[in-house]
């Protein structure tokens, strides 16, 4: 064995393996929501983005005014407090988009493509109102313990010089994640509601022959969408910072992790999700430090050993898109084609 692997091991982890995790998270989440409307309602929804960052400004707003009531949850962060009026305000955004676009569109019988550009004004429409409300900046809304294991405390237990510092966001991501897809998959495979949405994403005209209410079929699609939208926006602002724009651009990749696993299929999103969060990482993460520690001093690379900046980590994501929809367009799990 090496003598330096340990501190290799440790060093892939702190930037690559944990911030790998909460991130796939984060997009499998959003990548939910993108392949339920597109699976029940049949068409691609480019508001998604806009309306993670919608609720999450809410989540914001609401953790705001806790912390200035002195409410908080000790070493949580108090979004966590915010986000079921985060879930109501962007699933009552989301019914109200619907309402006043898409379901005109839908009972004329529209083509696809003409929802996907209804969803276009819908994108704009919600941007304006989150940067009119609270403004195009970065914003921080974390409180609460900020670590769970710190570098200093992991190298003097260890006695490495390499340190991992784990962040207390990072596992409530994945925390929260694994018991909202949890949720998620016994509602729609053990109860009357959840089978009904899946028997309308099957065969539409079989489902209304059946007695199923499309009205309310697609109320809750909206609402779980604009839920999984809330939760992951909401998780992804307390991991890093609240900025409307970021939110936009997170729209590629969960496309991207979408169309990965298969649109249309809920397991091939999560499964996506980790696809494409570990390909932007590994990507455009510099190894000259971890190839440091595995390599002869004669063999170490003089420059940062990327393969890419991390200024084009969204390409990665659009490399992906582009090969998947070239090679294989029904994504690893056999969804329906764009």
């Amino acid at each position: 064995m090496l003598p330096d692997l340990p501190h290799a091991i440790v060093l892939l982890g702190n930037y690559v393996v944990v911030p790998g995790l909460a991130y796939a998270a984060q997009l499998a989440l959003g990548a939910l929501g993108i392949t339920l409307v597109f699976g029940i309602l049949r068409f691609a929804n480019l508001a998604h983005g806009d309306l993670m960052a919608f609720g999450t400004m809410v989540a914001v707003l609401v953790t705001w005014q806790f912390q200035a009531w002195g409410l908080g949850l000790g070493p949580l962060p108090t979004g966590l407090l915010a986000l079921p009026v985060a879930i109501l305000a962007a699933s009552a955004a989301a019914l109200a988009a619907d309402r006043l676009v898409f379901r005109y569109y839908r009972r004329v019988h529209s083509a696809p493509i003409v929802l996907v550009m209804a969803s276009v004004g819908v994108m704009f429409i919600l941007n304006g109102i989150v940067r009119f409300i609270i403004g195009p900046d970065d914003q921080s809304f974390s409180d609460g313990a900020r670590f769970i294991i710190r570098a200093r405390e992991f190298r003097q237990l260890t006695g490495l010089e390499e340190g991992l510092a784990i962040k207390t966001t990072q596992c409530l991501t994945v925390a929260v994640a694994v018991v909202v897809v949890a949720a998620l998959f016994w509602f729609l495979q053990r109860t009357r509601t959840g089978k009904s949405m899946r028997a309308y994403s099957d065969n539409e005209d079989l489902a209304l022959l059946s007695g199923i209410n499309p009205d309310r079929v697609v109320a809750i699609t909206w609402i779980i969408a604009a839920s999984l939208a809330a939760i992951a926006g909401t998780l992804y602002g307390l991991d890093k910072s609240f900025k409307p724009f970021t939110y936009f651009q997170l729209l590629l990749p969960m496309f991207a992790a979408a169309i990965v696993g298969g649109i249309g299929q809920p397991l091939g999103a999560i499964a996506g999700g980790f696809i494409v969060a570990f390909s932007e990482l590994t990507v455009t993460y510099a190894y000259k430090k971890f190839l440091h520690y595995l390599l002869p001093d004669a063999w170490e690379p003089t420059g940062l050993a990327q393969l890419l900046s991390t200024d084009y980590k969204f390409a990665v994501s659009f490399v992906i898109l582009v090969l998947v929809l070239l090679f294989r367009p029904t994504g690893l799990f056999r969804g329906r084609l764009l």
